[in-house]
């Protein structure tokens, strides 16, 4: 049987490692070994979070052992910034959840309102400026449908100003999870997508997602039946 590799669970803004806990459950449950980084997602940012990752993993692991990283939200991003800056590590494969790789529209709204409630994660990240995904990295994106959450707020506002435009957008471009557009996670890079009946937070404790996240991490590719 293949030895699965080391999984880093990357929390996303506002968020501590504990809610990566259920789907750290789950993937030790199928036999990966995980740890749930922590990190400033407000007073910190990109740069400073993604050395203090590669920190922690100079003190704790093998640079000849392979790693896998999970990230949520911001923490995809923080994947993007390390897997550019730290090319010592073996990364095996990448799985982002709900992840704006293309900038995010709310933290659009909340930069330009209320800049300190996204602090420092708004720079160089969730602006959409995060560096290029290499071509090496196998990455395996999850978007959720399901709009529930404060973010819809802004929105739902987003929307009606779309529509109000002189050309009205196509419908899958009013679709998010409550916090992120599904396009906003679309990639041209990313190995594979999967949209799925969730909202932003609740994937993080979602059967389904945790499933087809083990199956990318396994396969390199999403589960299609």
């Amino acid at each position: 049987m293949q030895k699965n590799n080391l999984v880093i669970l990357i929390h996303g803004l506002h968020h501590a490692p504990f809610i990566m806990r259920p789907l750290a459950k789950r993937l030790q449950a199928q036999g990966f070994n995980t740890h749930q980084f922590g990190y400033r997602s407000m007073r910190d940012g990109i740069k400073t979070n993604s050395h203090r990752l590669n920190k922690w993993l100079e003190e704790n692991h093998d640079p000849d052992q392979p790693i896998d990283l999970v990230g949520h939200s911001l923490g995809g991003l923080i994947i993007r910034d390390f897997v550019t800056q730290y090319l010592k590590w073996q990364i095996g494969r990448c799985v982002t959840l709900g992840t704006p790789h293309m900038g995010s529209i709310c933290a659009d709204y909340l930069w330009h309102l209320a800049p300190a409630v996204v602090g420092r994660s708004y720079v160089d990240a969730l602006d959409g400026t995060v560096a290029l995904l290499p071509k090496h990295i196998e990455l395996g994106v999850i978007a959720g449908n399901r709009p529930y959450g404060m973010g819809q707020l802004f929105l739902h506002h987003h929307n009606r100003k779309l529509r109000k435009a002189d050309v009205p957008p196509l419908k899958q471009h009013l679709i998010h999870d409550g916090t992120v557009y599904v396009e906003e996670t679309k990639l041209e890079a990313a190995t594979d997508h999967l949209i799925l009946p969730v909202s932003h937070t609740s994937m993080l404790i979602n059967k389904e997602v945790a499933k087809q996240t083990i199956y990318f991490l396994q396969h390199g590719q999403f589960e299609r039946r």
